[in-house]
């Protein structure tokens, strides 16, 4: 037992100091990620420093992808975790050789006869044989040869992280610099200070996206580290992954050194990113063009055609079911799962979706035209007798900060359906739940009985997918269509509200007159926006209010640009007038992608139901006229013989059990093959697999009522 222990304690040593590497970098405990970095730099800083002017490419991805470690502690780790890699690979190596070389050598007369000759030659019979100095030589060489691929693969892992990470943040800047040239030009154009622009613009990073966290850096530069504007953008062009977002900071510095109209450059860099948009879109569009056709093609027509062939092979010769069930459950779900993952790269995502908005401006929104306790504060220290008990008491300060914990449940407590619109995977959590109970129910009497054909469950299982995706996609379309109709009004909101502004009234006179009209269903919120003015509230606060409720992408954008525009210059309209503008081109964009998307969706939809159609007749027609093997032995003679030849010995051996069971891999092909259709739907039309819960629910119950009728 000793001595057992004493062979396993080199390997237990490396997966000891492997688990705590990992349990580290899982949980991001800063005390051993430091102790880790520490040990890093002190046996690979000097290689790291080393090979930093090397590999300007490595730099580049760090920076690109805003890696909070420089690069020679981002080295150093790689090459440790690249050498504690080489060490476990190799002593598994060499743990997985001795374990082959003991079974070989123990193996039985009748195991060794299944390996092939040359193979039983040069290694089973020879095991007995084999010297220390040929055993030392082959661990050593599948230590060494497992260490080094461990080795490498971590290295180059570690490097295409940033990498990649650099390029998807790349992609998002670039979709996002559209209407973040068009923030600032609407700024810019109110009079006030680029510097300033700039500022606004990194608070308002969850609206404005990754172009935004990029013009963060230039004023961290210009604000903690004391460098010129035209400095800090150079600085921004040179670490950002975008070229197109280094292109506008060269042009931006050079127009800011020659003194140049500011408005004027900004004007024509958002008309130019604006036909960019409209490019790229056109692009975009031909690709998924191209996809679409070749998901049809591959993953739709692909396997119908391979499940009829395998019937026919089936039903002559015998042994596809297993590939059949291997095509329906594994081929088909990864095979679209990958798809809707390359969609996914390749769309681009909606900056600031909804949710992603409560950290601007948040929860203090709610108290801004309140007082604070400390502006009750005397002069020399004291407190104002009169004022202070109402803010600053002990009692009331605890009841406050109680208020503020309990907020939130109590909310959710009180509006449920309200919390549920706006995150809808919060369903899931009653759902599933409610679905786990019902299976529960209808799957006790079968097991109790001992019965495990599929048939005995499928109906429950298909029964509580349909409930829970079917909830969640009602409130998925239910938020998104509220969420789309309230975006569909912004352009007309600003139109008018500039409109106004334009004619001399002031902005909350303008803001009210704005209200009076019908602007569909932004209406409502609009109208409890000017009570809230009315009321008493800045306008600046109500509109902060009522970004919170709406809570849309649109939205922000239009409140953030207004009430720093406010806070500018008293003359709005230009300002509104540029957010009408750029409003209205991306609700164009979006109807004319809309538009064009639909056309893929029904195309999924008809090749989904030519798929239904193929497998209902091979199911009902051409499987039931096959003959059973009883069917065939009672019509064979002489002349049947000769007529039917191999084919009706083979044909012989279906029975009825096998055609159940074709009958039922059909069934199971045709509801994985709904589900994974109808998620890449919501993919192609809708940019997002949450969307595509309405199309699966749609043809999972087609294809379940189908063979429903059928029987």
């Amino acid at each position: 037992m000793i001595t057992v222990a004493v062979w396993l304690l080199p390997l237990a040593a490396v997966l000891a100091v492997d688990c705590v590497v990992g349990a580290a970098a899982i949980t991001g405990a800063n005390r051993v990620d430091r102790v880790l970095s520490r040990v890093g730099r002190a046996a690979f800083g000097g290689l790291a420093r080393d090979r930093e002017r090397a590999n300007p490419e490595q730099v580049a991805a760090l920076q690109g992808a805003h890696v909070a470690q420089t690069y020679r502690t981002y080295a150093a780790r790689t090459y440790l975790f690249a050498t504690l890699a080489a060490l476990t690979a190799s002593i598994l190596g060499v743990y997985l050789v001795a374990g082959v070389l003991v079974f070989l050598g123990g193996a039985s007369a009748g195991v060794r006869s299944q390996f092939p000759g040359p193979v039983r030659g040069l290694f089973v019979d020879s095991v007995a044989a084999f010297s220390p100095g040929v055993l030392f030589g082959a661990f050593v060489l599948s230590g060494a040869t497992v260490g080094v691929v461990a080795a490498y693969g971590t290295y180059t892992a570690r490097w295409l992280r940033p990498r990649y990470a650099a390029g998807e943040r790349a992609r998002r800047i670039d979709a996002s610099m559209e209407r973040t040239v068009a923030f600032m030009y609407a700024l810019s154009r109110s009079g006030m200070p680029l510097s300033e622009v700039l500022r606004i613009l990194a608070r308002n990073q969850p609206v404005y996206g990754a172009a935004a966290e990029e013009m963060a850096v230039a004023v961290t530069d210009i604000d903690n580290y004391g460098a010129d504007i035209i400095t800090a953008l150079e600085r921004v062009g040179t670490r950002t992954p975008s070229d197109d977002l280094a292109e506008f900071t060269e042009n931006l510095g050079s127009i800011l050194q020659s003194g140049s109209d500011l408005p004027a450059f900004l004007k024509q860099e958002y008309e130019y990113y604006a036909e960019e948009a409209e490019a790229t879109q056109s692009q975009f569009l031909e690709l998924l063009a191209t996809l679409a056709e070749a998901y049809v093609t591959v993953l739709v027509a692909g396997p119908l055609f391979l499940i009829t062939i395998l019937v026919v092979i089936g039903l002559t010769l015998g042994g596809t079911l297993g590939f059949l069930r291997l095509t329906a459950f594994v081929l088909v779900p990864g095979a679209t799962a990958g798809f809707a993952v390359y969609l996914d790269s390749i769309t681009d995502a909606t900056v600031g979706g909804p949710g992603d908005e409560q950290s601007v401006g948040g929860e203090q929104s709610r108290f801004q035209s309140i007082p604070s306790p400390s502006a009750a504060l005397c002069p020399d220290g004291g407190a104002d007798a009169a004022v202070a008990p109402l803010g600053s008491s002990p009692e009331n300060r605890a009841r406050f900060a109680i208020s503020e914990r309990l907020r939130p449940v109590l909310y959710r407590l009180r509006n449920p359906l309200t919390v549920v619109l706006e995150t809808p995977t919060l369903l899931f959590w009653v759902s599933c739940p409610i679905a786990a109970v019902y299976l529960g129910s209808q799957w006790w009497a079968p097991l109790s009985a001992g019965v495990f054909a599929p048939a005995a469950y499928d109906d429950a299982l298909v029964h509580a997918t349909v409930f829970v995706v079917g909830t969640f996609a009602v409130a998925y379309e239910t938020a998104r269509r509220r969420r789309k109709a309230i975006e569909a009004e912004v352009p007309d909101f600003l139109d008018r509200f500039a409109s106004t502004n334009e004619a001399g009234m002031a902005a909350v006179e303008s803001f009210g007159r704005t209200v009076d009209g019908d602007l569909g269903a932004l209406t409502q919120e609009l109208e409890r926006t000017w009570a809230d003015i009315q009321w008493g509230a800045r306008i600046e606060h109500a509109l902060t209010r009522f970004r919170d409720r709406v809570n849309t992408p649109a939205v922000s954008r239009v409140v953030a640009l207004t009430t720093n525009a406010m806070a500018a210059s008293g003359n709005l309209g230009p300002v509104l007038r540029i957010a009408a503008n750029e409003a209205t081109a991306s609700r164009r964009l979006e109807r004319d992608r809309r538009n064009e998307l639909l056309t893929y969706v029904v195309v999924i939809y008809v090749s989904f139901f030519v798929f239904i159609a193929i497998i209902v007749a091979l199911d009902t027609i051409f499987i039931p006229n096959i003959p059973t093997g009883a069917a065939t032995q009672a019509g064979s003679g002489a002349s049947s013989a000769v007529d039917s030849g191999a084919f009706s010995q083979s044909a012989g051996q279906l029975t009825a059990a096998k055609k159940a069971a074709y009958s039922t891999v059909f069934f199971h092909t045709s509801l994985v093959q709904a589900v994974c259709s109808g998620l890449v739907a919501g993919q192609m039309g809708a940019g997002s697999v949450k969307a595509g819960a309405k199309h699966a629910t749609v043809m999972l119950v087609v294809a379940y009522t189908t063979f429903l009728l059928l029987g």
